[in-house]
């Protein structure tokens, strides 16, 4: 039996508690430190590129179409900003990049004036729908914004600008995800947004899901309410204040209108979707929670179900034929070793019960499934919510399943009341009032649909969001184009192989893992090659990866709740997750299950349940090595009680670290052998994010906690350097957001990097205070960070924005030293001359123009002089207006004209000729950039 060790020093430190709700005024205040942060960083101009993808899209949130001009159009993304379009989406541009978040929940376009509105925060109540920080509004098409109000509010599920006075607006608020809170309700305004009026609150459990108004009179209103409660160990998306509301003053008072009327009432009213055709007729769309009355004649005739076991007793279990057991275990992949003949001996002799049969099979992911639910289901009023009637028989199977919680939108045609849409896993359409359905998704058309515009002017003319994107259709549903420009990805992880020329691998929200060349050019050249540079290599919820260092084509990874392969991509994938033993409870996997190979030995790799499991032949086999290393697990919906994270040291086989979903940090030093909790004199109880052994000593590592699950998004980051006995916490200076990854440089033992729910930092002096990374990287959240040691590139997965690289290679050179200098001019990278400089390819198009850039590092913001000598000859000066710290100018290679004078002073035999552009380029050499006394070189070869 191996043990749990507690030191002394935790044992004293048991009452720290953590899961203070954050406040708005702490949030807004967080974002002004920013703001502040970013004017005085000294690294906010390194560079990062976005590498995409685009192929693969991320979550949209809600769509808005000009009316008059249905090729104008907005597209919100649920942590990917908000998106334009003039040319039917043939490209877009990104206009909420200079605000302080990129997380939305509801858009609305007042399409006479221009103005733009945000509800920040996304409706869905998904893991990772982040919190917004109020409503937005903007009159410059995004140029800036204006925070309007409603801080708290945290998620907006509605906006409804009145078409007759743009002044007037309603906003649907969910509220917190994880909390009660009073800002929730329904909201509005009549002066733009200067003040607001709670005009609908029912508890603070309890928001608005939906607002519509009537097409044609904005004062009839219906709206409905949302009683959801989630936790990190469990949903619950349904209760008795669930509801649908009227009003008939444009939201100035509201009227329930489901009770005692056909509608659904009770501890089971889930989620509710509104489409208002008229004033009197309204569709609702119901995701009941409600369960299923059992059909006892239903009784499966096709075998065995592990329902059977689960009350069968040991007598009637051995009277069971052996071809009938067989077939069981055999059907629901039961290992080997478990067959009619042994299994029946293990029951006889009571060391297995007839109800394992059924446990073994039960994991996070079937349990979700198998909840025995009504779902979704359509109700109709054709008299103002006097009356409602579901319009259909039977069940709706195949849209919900059990988690409806994450759809609930429905529309019906302006011009037809009896054409709607319902949006679920699928998208399904009905041309008699909701009688019937048939499915409207393609082959190009993602799954998990969340937004759908109709065309009130053009019959089939249909705009549609969902998890992987856009689509366009124009023959109602019957054919799409994917309209997938934007970088929009929501990754959990990325990866970074070990070869000269690396490949990116990253894990996206419900949309697989994909791996691409890190110089891949992300554009549209690949529609002519019919090859996109990012290939798919696994698909459901992408999720974390790991390569054979000594063959890059052998790759760990997998899906959500620790569904794992190795895959060979010469040859066939593998499932490889560690498998309990029969009678023993089943493991529990996170979604984002940990996997490590060990860089000691690339056969051996770690993967975490609730028990850390490692195998030492590439998952073939696998042994596990410690007791739960968790709090136990909670009762829910959600696997709880699982580990998050492994790290094993550089400088020792089986030094390991574990976190846990549920807060314990564990530690051991002999391969498993013995385990020591090291984190109870942390804050308690919040998800362990990332603990990291140090590469640079031994008994250092690192750990960043996570309170988004209670609401609580304090930066929790600390550091150790006796194995966790003591920690520092080196997260106090960084503006309020939550933490999901650090990372150690693996040069400079002082830099770290931090990925928060709002950006991305780095500290030059391990913690002591932190910098902001944000030049061409909006406000976003960034959930994985891995460094490319021989590129010297730090590789960064948002969850939002997709991937982007930086080269951090001058970053590393910022010791105290360099730091302490007037000026400093870092190495320069040698050019090779082109003939093609200053000339184009052909008459009607650009001349090329070389690029130099010269990295340089100035104690103070200035215009600086940059001068390029060739030996003692000054050939150019150019001027740069520097900020403080680092910074890097463009060089186009070319003679000013006094120092082509100069040259060709000191060198008349040389003749140099005039470009097609009319520069003259500096020849073939050495050159030396100088600013004040500091120097470095370059060649032209």
């Amino acid at each position: 039996m191996r043990n749990i060790v507690f030191t002394l020093c935790a044992l004293l430190s048991l009452n720290i508690v953590a899961q203070n709700i954050t406040e708005a005024k702490e949030v807004q205040e967080s974002l002004i430190q920013k703001e502040q942060l970013h004017k005085k960083s000294i690294v906010k101009n390194i560079n990062f590129n976005n590498i995409g993808p685009t192929i693969m899209s991320g979550r949209v949130a809600d769509v808005d179409v000009n009316p008059n001009n249905p090729t104008e159009f907005y597209v919100g993304y649920a942590s990917g900003g908000l998106w334009y379009t003039n040319n039917n989406g043939t490209t877009f541009i990104p206009v909420l990049d200079n605000s302080p978040t990129q997380n939305v929940g509801d858009i609305a376009i007042d399409w006479k004036s221009g103005t733009i509105w945000v509800g920040t925060g996304e409706k869905n109540s998904s893991r990772s729908s982040y919190a917004g920080i109020g409503i937005l509004k903007s009159t410059d098409q995004g140029k800036t914004w204006q925070n309007m109000g409603l801080p708290d509010s945290h998620h907006v599920s509605r906006i409804l600008i009145n078409p007759k006075n743009s002044d007037e607006v309603i906003i649907g608020v969910i509220g917190h995800l994880y909390s009660p809170n009073k800002e929730r309700g329904i909201f509005k305004t009549t002066d733009g947004g200067k003040t607001w009026n709670k005009t609908l609150f029912i508890n603070n459990d309890t928001g608005i899901i939906d607002v519509e108004a009537a097409p044609q009179n904005f004062n009839t209103m219906y709206a409905a309410s949302w009683q959801r409660e989630r936790k990190a160990w469990n949903f619950n998306g349904s209760g008795k204040h669930s509801a649908i509301y009227k009003s008939t003053d444009a939201g100035n008072t509201w009227t329930k209108i489901s009770e005692n009327n056909g509608f659904p009432e009770g501890d089971g009213v889930g989620r509710i979707g509104l489409a208002v055709y008229d004033e009197n007729t309204v569709y609702a769309l119901h995701d009941s929670q409600f369960r299923r009355p059992s059909d006892k004649k239903s009784k499966s005739t096709n075998g065995l179900t592990k329902e059977d076991f689960k009350t069968m007793s040991k007598e009637d279990f051995l009277k069971l034929s052996d071809k009938e057991l067989n077939s069981y275990l055999k059907t629901n992949g039961f290992q080997e070793k478990y067959r009619a003949e042994n299994v029946k001996q293990m029951v006889r002799v009571g060391s297995v019960k007839p109800i394992d049969l059924a446990k073994y099979l039960e994991d996070a992911n079937s349990l979700l499934f198998d909840t025995p639910v009504i779902g979704a289901e359509v109700f109709k009023t054709t008299n103002g919510g006097k009356s409602w009637k579901r319009t259909h028989e039977g069940y709706i199977d195949g849209l919900y399943y059990s988690y409806g919680y994450y759809f609930g939108e429905v529309r019906v045609d302006p011009q037809d009341v009896n054409a709607i849409y319902v949006l679920g896993v699928p998208i399904l359409k009905s041309k008699d009032g909701g009688k019937s359905f048939t499915s409207i998704s393609r082959e190009n058309v993602h799954s998990d649909h969340q937004a759908l515009w109709v065309n009130p002017n053009k019959k089939g003319h249909l705009l549609n969001g969902n998890d992987g994107g856009l689509n366009l259709s124009y023959d109602d549903g019957e054919s799409w184009i994917k309209l997938n420009n934007p970088a929009v990805g929501q990754f959990y992880s990325v990866y970074a192989d070990n070869q000269r020329s690396y490949k990116v691998y990253g894990g996206l929200q419900d949309n697989g893992v994909w791996v691409a060349d890190h110089n891949a050019r992300v554009n549209k050249r690949w529609q002519a090659s019919g090859q996109n540079p990012y290939e798919s290599i696994m698909g459901g919820d992408g999720m974390q990866v790991q390569v054979d260092d000594r063959n890059p084509n052998i790759v760990y990874t997998g899906y959500q709740f620790g569904n794992y392969f190795r895959v060979d991509r010469e040859g066939r994938n593998k499932y490889i997750q560690p498998k309990h033993i029969l009678g023993e409870n089943p493991y529990r996997f996170n979604w984002q299950t940990p996997i490590l190979l060990s860089k000691h030995n690339q056969d051996i790799l770690y993967l975490g349940g609730n028990k850390l499991h490692r195998s030492l032949n590439q998952g073939d086999d696998w042994e596990t090595i410690s007791e739960d290393l968790t709090t136990g697990g909670k009762k829910g919906n959600v696997a709880y009680g699982t580990l998050t994270s492994i790290s094993e040291s550089p400088f020792q086989f089986g030094l390991l670290y574990v976190g846990s979903d549920d807060g314990y940090i564990n530690l051991t030093k002999n391969g498993g052998g013995t385990w020591t909790r090291i984190s109870n004199n942390l804050p308690q109880n919040l998800w362990v994010s990332r603990v990291v052994a140090s590469s640079h000593k031994k008994e250092r590592v690192y750990v960043t906690l996570n309170g988004y699950r209670f609401d609580d998004f304090t930066p929790y980051v600390y550091m150790s350097n006796d194995y966790g006995q003591s920690w520092k916490n080196i997260g106090e200076s960084i503006p309020t957001s939550s933490v999901n990854v650090i990372k150690e440089d693996p040069v400079n033992e002082n830099i770290l990097y931090l990925g928060t729910d709002n950006g991305l930092y780095v500290s030059l002096n391990q913690g002591d205070s932190w910098q902001v990374f944000d030049k061409n990287l909006p406000n976003v959240a960034v959930h994985d960070l891995v460094i490319q040691p021989k590129a010297k590139h730090l590789v960064v997965g948002t969850h939002g924005r997709s991937l982007y690289i930086a080269d951090i290679s001058n970053l590393q050179l910022l010791t105290d030293k360099i730091l302490a200098k007037k000026e400093h001019v870092f190495s320069i990278d040698n050019i090779r001359k082109r003939g093609n400089w200053g000339s184009s390819r052909t008459s009607w198009s650009d001349a090329y123009t070389p690029e130099l850039t010269i990295p340089f590092y100035t104690e103070t913001a200035n215009t600086i002089s940059l001068d390029i000598y060739q030996g003692e000859t000054l050939v150019n000066s150019i001027s740069v207006k520097a900020d403080k710290g680092y910074n890097e100018a463009i060089f186009n290679l070319s003679f000013s004209k006094k120092g082509l004078k100069n040259y060709q002073k000191a060198n008349s035999k040389s003749k140099i000729s005039k470009a097609q552009n009319g520069e003259y380029y500096l020849p073939k050499g050495k050159y030396i950039v100088k600013i004040g006394d500091a120097s470095s070189s370059f060649e032209i070869k």
